[in-house]
């Protein structure tokens, strides 16, 4: 462990945070872990072991305190408060892992006795249909923080915040490549809300000129935020290759968006993926993903072969 008084973080080797699982039960099989692992990813039972089990029993410990504060005013006020879900944010580049580090978490953090029901949402679903990203000209900016509905998220996270029965979000469909009509997911008041997406550390908007008022950002409505990171030159590879294996699965059905690729050879599916990776998401990593970074109380950094290598939590 290093503690360096200039930096707002305190950093574990790999060896160091795994000594912090302590008695942590591992309650999940290698066949279980096998599906929470996303494309192109090799994910074992050390990973979750060594990393992901510290993590869930900090967040636990977090959760157990948190709850223990809303009872504690409750008294103070001689009532009884509603139910109100601990809320995580997980951000990062395009093809980093963070979708797969959400699922990993809901699963261990849905194991512990205090918070046995755990809702995972991504931040996905809340951008504009295709048809408005069209009308705005902003097919090629999807995923930058001006394709994205703010308003509409943060109506969705101050619903679940306040402790509301019941909070509705849009569903996203990647094989169609939009929103999917008429069709949402329910969130009715679970223990822990974890809320993925790319910018949601940001603190500013397409909609900052217009507002009025006091700003209100996503991450306002978290208890806690970490960030998956890792070299840029790593993520670029990991985009090709997961490109490459999606040409051979899911573009192959003709119903994707992006059928039209699968008939690409080996050569040109990294020549189209590079492009992409540079025209797009490299772009938006660098403008607004990676300038959020410091903003989370934890960061996960990988190396080369997918697997975290340090851990920066930040000092309390």
């Amino acid at each position: 462990m290093t503690t360096n008084s200039f930096s707002p973080y305190i950093h574990f080797t790999r060896e160091e945070w795994r000594q912090l699982r302590a008695s942590t039960p591992l309650s999940l099989s290698e066949a279980e872990v096998k599906q929470l692992q996303g494309i192109n990813e090799h994910l074992s039972l050390d990973e979750i072991s060594d990393i992901y089990l510290p993590l869930s029993r900090l967040l636990n410990l977090y959760v157990e305190a948190t709850q223990e504060l809303y009872k504690a005013t409750s008294t103070f006020l001689g009532s009884k408060a509603g139910k109100v879900p601990y809320v995580i944010g997980i951000a990062g580049s395009v093809a980093v892992g963070k979708s797969t580090t959400a699922r990993i978490l809901q699963a261990l953090l849905s194991q512990w006795p205090n918070t046995p029901k755990v809702d995972l949402v991504t931040t996905d679903g809340f951008l504009y249909p295709n048809r408005i990203l069209e009308q705005r000209g902003l097919m090629k900016r999807k995923g930058f923080p001006e394709s994205y509905d703010i308003r509409k998220l943060i109506r969705f996270l101050a619903d679940v915040k306040s402790g509301r029965t019941k909070a509705v979000a849009p569903v996203y469909s990647h094989l169609a490549y939009d929103i999917v009509p008429d069709e949402f997911q329910v969130v009715e008041q679970p223990d822990i809300v974890i809320v993925e997406g790319l910018n949601v550390l940001q603190t500013a908007s397409a909609d900052a000129s217009s507002a009025k008022g006091p700003r209100v950002y996503v991450s306002d409505f978290f208890d806690f935020s970490l960030y998956v990171d890792a070299k840029e030159s790593d993520i670029t590879q990991w985009y090709v290759d997961r490109f490459k294996i999606l040409r051979n699965t899911a573009f192959k059905n003709p119903l994707s968006y992006f059928h039209r690729y699968s008939s690409l050879t080996d050569e040109e599916s990294s020549q189209t993926a590079l492009q992409i990776w540079f025209d797009i998401n490299a772009v938006n990593l660098r403008e607004n993903i990676l300038p959020t970074k410091t903003r989370a109380q934890l960061i996960l950094e990988k190396g080369s072969n997918h697997l975290v290598s340090s851990i920066k939590l930040r000092k309390i």
